[in-house]
């Protein structure tokens, strides 16, 4: 599980040592942190090196280069376990969930992708502001009108890979920096037809949260526009 975290010194050892509790409640082995620090300028570095050094399954990056599409990138080419996936430090989608995520896996062999859907009729959504709520459901119409695509909420913070296709499509997507990049796998994910499973989610929204509505709703304009234009060379 990737945790890529920027200035996180409030929440990263809550997040962190939350989610051990729960795979020792849940016995759950063989599962590697990996906190991807993306230059933090706080105590973040030394809170990572505290967790890192007082439990064996806890690994950590750090890049200079700040955003998400960074630090999955480094987490993705970093990774030997089987299912690689990430999740918010802050743990916005319940652990629980976690728990489905394997059982997909394992059931399901040609199962590729399983990810959050926080548009699904089932999911709970607690604390959310409408000026989200309303840009999350904006650019989730806009990304299946512009591609054609089922897949809903491609920037929900909660999706997981089998090692090899996330490391098909790192090699065949953009090294777009932001958070886009998690919605450009996707994409190119079911343009390829590998299976994404989605799943409807308990997520509770973080009023203290570092994304800034208006740059990333600007920078998902300016990718979907620009994948767009490569679409039709996705043939791979």
């Amino acid at each position: 599980i990737a945790f890529p975290v920027l200035d996180e010194e409030k929440r990263l050892e809550k997040g962190i040592k939350k989610t051990l509790k729960f795979l020792d409640q849940h016995h759950i082995e063989d599962c590697v942190l990996t906190i991807v620090d993306n230059g933090s300028t706080d105590r973040t570095p030394e809170i990572c090196d505290r967790l890192r050094a007082s439990d064996s399954r806890v690994r950590c990056i750090t890049l200079k280069e700040k955003g998400f599409g960074v630090a999955f990138q480094a987490a993705i080419a970093d990774n030997d376990c089987d299912i690689l996936g990430y999740m918010d430090v802050d743990l916005s989608t319940k652990l629980k969930h976690f728990l489905t995520v394997i059982k997909i896996f394992e059931k399901y062999p040609w199962v590729q992708i399983v990810k959050g859907n926080r548009l699904d009729r089932r999911s709970v959504i607690k604390g959310r502001k409408p000026l989200r709520e309303l840009t999350s459901r904006g650019l989730d119409l806009l990304v299946r009108l512009a591609f054609g695509t089922d897949v809903r909420d491609t920037m929900c913070g909660f999706q997981f890979f089998r090692k090899e296709t996330a490391e098909i499509l790192a090699g065949i997507s953009s090294t777009d920096p932001g958070w886009f990049y998690c919605a450009e796998l996707l994409l190119r994910a079911d343009r390829l037809g590998m299976p994404i499973r989605e799943i409807p989610v308990i997520w509770e929204d973080d009023y203290n949260t570092s994304v800034h509505v208006g740059s990333t709703v600007k920078n998902y304009l300016e990718r979907i526009a620009a994948l767009r234009k490569d679409v039709r060379k996705m043939r791979y």
